[in-house]
């Protein structure tokens, strides 16, 4: 009965950490670029996009969609980031297993 306690404690231990680690990810920023830095993306470990920055030179009347295309490549870039960070931080819980729905 003893084992069993001790391997209870382990358990919610290590689920508290865990939490904490999800948590943390919020702190953590990434970036993600395109065009050569025109385009800025900022977000967190939560994938939550925090600011995008366009340079004027990006600005292009009678070419909309070059900005749009390098918003949406800057945008991806930096959720990419964020998965990567998220899956660094998280795999020493998961033993680099992927769980789905865990982050």
């Amino acid at each position: 009965m003893n084992n069993m306690n001790q391997m209870m404690k382990q358990v919610k231990k290590m689920q508290e950490q865990m939490l904490k680690a999800q948590e943390q990810l919020g702190e953590k920023m990434v970036e993600g670029t395109s065009g050569g830095g025109v385009v800025t993306v900022q977000a967190n470990g939560h994938k939550k996009i925090l600011s995008i920055a366009i340079k004027p030179e990006a600005v292009d009347p009678d070419d909309v969609e070059m900005l749009q295309d390098l918003v949406l490549t800057a945008v991806n870039d930096a959720l990419t980031k964020a998965d990567e960070v998220a899956n660094n931080d998280m795999s020493k819980f998961t033993g680099g297993m992927k769980i789905p729905g865990l982050f």
